[in-house]
């Protein structure tokens, strides 16, 4: 028999739905968790159909974070190679998160109920945040004496600056949605999970029906000015723009201003 699987995917047109779908667990993410999560964004990365993607959770939570109970597994044993073990492990972990950071499509988290340790590191890497007035965030580690390892000490200072950062840190204090829109963490609050999926699903079409290599070269903008800084990133968007105009998309954009139409885009 087959394992349940942590997450299912659904195409609606050029949108991708990643739906955690372990309820019973609070999506808890286990070690299968991880490598589905990899292997899917990696699909989704070279499926040039899909030009957004969303994900949501089933349940009362967006998840309680690592499990626990499977991670223990990882801390048997006392040798020098146990400890390499460990490291080259929680590399291979960290690559989940990376794998949505570095997919060319823009990524956006709708989160409800908790939202605990692990999936900070999941929403750290992700584009667009969006909550519903109920969810609750930590950084969790703090309080169960482990140090946050898949991402968010590295990337959540970019996105809310070090001032609320290094407080939620290292206290591992709960904060609330309105904190979360107060600080930047995430851009809308809405009223429930119904309205909220709403809102991402709208988002999500919204960014689909513009120009999707442009959409893309947008993040790759982003996160390469991030990590390398501002001269290296103007002389990359500089290559970046010589390299990718005139496009067939623009033309169509001009053609429809002056159509006075909607345009449609084709990534070309």
């Amino acid at each position: 028999m087959n394992e349940a699987k942590a997450i299912n995917v659904e195409i609606d047109g050029h949108v991708a739905w990643l739906n955690l779908c372990r309820p019973e667990r609070r999506n808890a993410m286990g070690m299968a968790f991880f490598k589905e999560l990899t292997e899917h964004f990696r699909r989704i990365d070279e499926d040039s159909t899909v030009r957004a993607v969303v994900i949501r959770a089933e349940g009362k939570s967006f998840t309680a974070g690592l499990d626990l109970m499977e991670a223990g597994a990882m801390l048997i044993g006392n040798g020098a190679d146990d400890r390499e073990h460990l490291r080259t492990k929680i590399l291979e972990l960290q690559e989940s998160n990376n794998a949505i950071e570095r997919c060319r499509k823009p990524v956006i988290a709708a989160v409800h109920g908790h939202c605990l340790g692990g999936g900070v590191d999941l929403l750290s890497a992700c584009d667009i945040r969006l909550a519903s007035a109920d969810a609750l965030f930590s950084i969790r580690e703090t309080r169960i004496a482990i140090i946050a390892d898949l991402g968010t000490l590295q990337r959540l200072p970019h996105i809310i600056g070090h001032g609320w950062f290094r407080e939620l840190a290292l206290t591992g204090r709960d904060f609330t949605a309105d904190e979360a829109l107060q600080m930047g963490f995430v851009t809308r609050v809405c009223e429930n999970r119904d309205a909220l999926i709403e809102a991402a699903g709208d988002l999500a079409q919204e960014i689909a029906g513009l120009a999707p290599l442009t959409v893309q070269g947008v993040k790759e903008v982003i996160n390469y000015s991030r990590d390398n800084g501002v001269y290296s990133g103007l002389a990359y968007v500089a290559q970046k723009i010589a390299a990718a105009m005139p496009s067939e998309d623009l033309m169509e954009a001009v053609t429809a201003f002056m159509e006075k139409r909607d345009p449609v885009f084709q990534g070309k």
